[in-house]
């Protein structure tokens, strides 16, 4: 039998705390949740490496360290309601419910939605709730939110998901051009969210934030 708490300790100890997350309740998170719950049966025995880990339709988990480093850039609290956008199998949604009042996850495939609204039901993950819709779309009808997290990658934010943004809120994505990506965190004052970049990080662009591509002759 697999020694996934063991293999947890490890994720922690080499990937998340040499990227200098130091925030105790990430590292408290990342250590309770049970990332091999929130994965496919057949990738359990990959939950715990460090990269990507593919979910199907070219859809992935984000690696722990892009995952933790996101979170303490984004410095979640205990009072704030969070949109966590492209939840896959909740993995994401599970550790923010710890961060976090509580937590809205969109997922636009069907399947992967109820995959993870079992996995966090399974795990008394009681302060999150997972919505099927566009990604691209956000939750306009839970808004506004303090805190928009996206779990993959984007080449431009639409604009209808920074108007779900709070005042003072963050939202943060990993910009991808080509195959390189950077983390930013945009912040909401006076009704414009301006772009800071954080580190670099890489995922595949989720649908509805692609670029609209200029026709060429």
């Amino acid at each position: 039998m697999t020694d996934f708490a063991t293999r947890r300790v490890m994720m922690v100890d080499t990937q998340v705390r040499p990227s200098d997350v130091t925030k105790f309740p990430i590292i408290e998170a990342m250590l309770t949740v049970p990332r091999e719950v929130y994965v496919p049966s057949s990738k359990r025995e990959a939950a715990y490496v460090g990269e990507n880990l593919e979910i199907g339709s070219g859809r992935v988990v984000l690696e722990p360290r892009t995952l933790a480093k996101l979170l303490d850039a984004l410095d979640i609290q205990p009072t704030e309601l969070v949109l966590d956008l492209g939840c896959g199998f909740g993995y994401s949604t599970a550790v923010i419910a710890r961060l976090a009042d509580a937590v809205v996850a969109v997922e636009e495939d069907e399947a992967l939605a109820a995959e993870a609204q079992r996995g966090l039901s399974a795990e008394g993950v009681d302060n999150a709730a997972v919505v099927v819709g566009r990604l691209a779309a956000g939750d306009a009808k839970h808004a506004p939110f303090d805190v928009i997290t996206v779990q993959g990658g984007v080449e431009v934010v639409p604009q209808a998901l920074l108007d779900q943004l709070k005042e003072g809120g963050r939202i943060g994505a990993v910009f991808m051009e080509g195959a390189l990506g950077v983390v930013r965190i945009g912040y909401k004052i006076d009704g414009v969210v301006s772009w800071r970049q954080a580190f670099n990080a890489a995922a595949p662009v989720l649908p509805g934030f692609e670029a609209v591509r200029g026709f060429v002759l």
